[in-house]
């Protein structure tokens, strides 16, 4: 347990919050105790919180701990957000992924793996941590987390917060066709030689959406895999494809917090945690799962640096430049087709129809012709 000494300067406040290691294995321990509330002028009742995590060095494993304080008024909370604070969005890929990478982040990401996979999550191995040096330059990079869980399974895991270029009328084809390629290219990522091909491990690539991709389901959660066109005989489940659309979150996030499953928790957590408007039930969902308290915590943490927010804000310039260059190029594409039925003599009508645009826009281009 935690040594005397720390104890106290826990207890009469001279520490809200410490790092110390320790080498024994438990994933987070509790302990009751009292603090004093340097606010309110008074000992209030509070947790200690234990957080623990392997850090691989030298060829051993030690747990690094981070002991932090739950109470009331007064006192910081380990992982709640500020209500005044500016917090990044999850919903950029850059953030989402240095939010479940970093070694301190491990036991957020094994919530989010046990909720893809629906079963308890012992072991995650990240294997593409390494962030891009060009990632401000490569606007094009995907910040995608790819690990394998508990030794029988393997994901890619997405954030998909800008849209993704589509042709009209498509119903997001091309979004579903990238999931089902990148699900494919990661299950024939693994070595076949001397094993069997019902044994290689399970494939799953994870979409977290901003925008709705399937306006007709019900629900928020969509996993596809491999079934009969006939009568839906499953053909082997080595692959699934996975979306969760956060943009449908609405009656989610009015449910206690305490029915809501992992999956519901870690998606009101993603979609709201930078909405001031919903700090105070994102709180109480953080609280409610010790990978949530670690993922907010990496939140605040990379809100907190200035170098974080200025990749952010040169990232959020150049999507909105992109997303403008596109408007702008479908803009002309529909100004050149009205010119040219205008100058075949078609009806405003018949071009309002075909065009997209008002009858107000396609008269000033007649005039102007004029």
């Amino acid at each position: 347990m935690l040594n005397a000494i720390l104890i106290q300067k826990l207890k009469h406040g001279i520490l809200h919050e410490c790092v110390v290691n320790i080498y024994y294995a438990a994933f987070f321990v509790r302990q009751k105790l009292t603090v004093f509330d340097s606010d309110a002028n008074r000992v209030v009742p509070a947790d200690i919180v234990v957080h623990s995590y392997p850090f691989h060095s030298f060829r051993c494993i030690t747990y690094k701990t981070v002991v932090s304080l739950k109470s009331g008024k007064g006192i910081d909370v380990m992982g709640l957000l500020p209500m005044d604070s500016d917090i990044l969005s999850a919903y950029d890929d850059r953030v989402f992924k240095l939010m479940l990478t970093a070694p301190e982040a491990i036991p957020a990401l094994m919530l989010v793996s046990s909720a893809i996979i629906n079963q308890p999550v012992v072991n995650v191995v990240v294997r593409n941590n390494e962030l891009p040096v060009t990632d401000i330059e490569e606007k094009a990079e995907t910040f995608d987390v790819n690990c394998k869980i508990n030794d029988d399974s393997q994901a890619d895991i997405e954030m998909q917060g800008s849209p993704m270029k589509e042709e009209r009328g498509s119903n997001h084809a091309n979004v579903k066709a990238r999931s089902i390629y990148n699900v494919c290219d990661l299950h024939s990522s693994q070595s076949s030689k001397g094993i069997p091909y019902d044994k290689l491990i399970r494939s799953y690539q994870v979409m977290f959406c901003k925008d709705t991709v399937f306006p007709h389901r019900e629900g928020f959660i969509h996993s596809f895999s491999m079934r009969s066109d006939f009568d839906n005989e499953l053909l082997h489940d080595g692959i699934c494809s996975m979306f969760i659309e956060l943009s449908k979150l609405q009656e989610v996030i009015k449910k206690p917090v305490e029915q809501m499953t992992d999956m519901e928790r870690v998606s009101v957590f993603l979609r709201y945690a930078d909405d001031p408007d919903y700090r105070e039930i994102v709180n109480k969902v953080i609280e409610s799962r010790e990978g949530l308290i670690v993922a907010s915590e990496k939140l605040m943490s990379i809100s907190k640096d200035e170098r974080e927010r200025a990749k952010f804000r040169s990232r959020r310039m150049a999507i909105a430049d992109q997303e403008s260059n596109m408007a702008t190029a479908v803009l002309n594409s529909k100004i050149d087709m009205a010119k040219i039925m205008l100058t075949a003599s078609e009806p405003i009508e018949k071009i309002m129809k075909y065009t997209g645009l008002t009858r107000k826009e396609v008269e000033k281009l007649r005039d102007a012709d004029k």
